[in-house]
């Protein structure tokens, strides 16, 4: 896990947006199924406890016809299912999301962290900092990166952020 963690990538963002919708994005089932998962794909929430100890429980699902033929393509499921448990949740400030990655063939289940800081800024506005700890491997981390970039599009569009 050490090694994962030097290898940790981190995204920043500042949205115009009110400190409590952001946090609301990650902590509750509307939230976060209305911008999880990169573009083509989407999060069937089943289950989401926004509170320390809280479970996640969802679906990533290919959500249009070119991504469910890319996945079939290589050979994967169209859809698998993700659990994650939030192990620090400390409102409007900060959380701490583990995943335990356990859908890929071959690989041994490990657990996964997303840490999400929240800073209140002039005008309104919030600074995003998520900071992504590597996968088992280079060539999963580096989709992992897109795959959140792709998502947090989502986000940019809602709110307006320019990179």
């Amino acid at each position: 896990m050490r090694e994962r963690m030097k290898a940790s990538i981190v995204v920043e963002r500042t949205y115009k947006a009110p400190i409590e919708e952001l946090w609301a994005l990650w902590t509750t089932k509307e939230g976060f199924a209305s911008w999880w998962g990169p573009q083509g794909f989407r999060a069937d929430v089943h289950m989401l406890d926004g509170r320390p100890g809280g479970a996640l429980h969802y679906d990533m699902v290919a959500d249009t016809p070119e991504m469910v033929a890319a996945m079939r393509e290589m050979g994967e499921s169209p859809s698998h299912e993700t659990r994650g448990t939030f192990t620090e949740f400390k409102p409007h400030e900060r959380l701490v999301l583990t995943h335990i990655i356990d859908f890929l063939p071959g690989v041994e289940p490990y657990e996964n962290e997303i840490v999400v800081q929240f800073f209140p800024v002039a005008d309104g506005q919030v600074r995003m900092v998520v900071t992504l700890s590597a996968m088992h491997d280079p060539e999963f981390t580096r989709m992992q990166q897109e795959g959140f970039a792709s998502q947090l599009s989502k986000l940019d569009q809602r709110y307006g952020w320019r990179g």
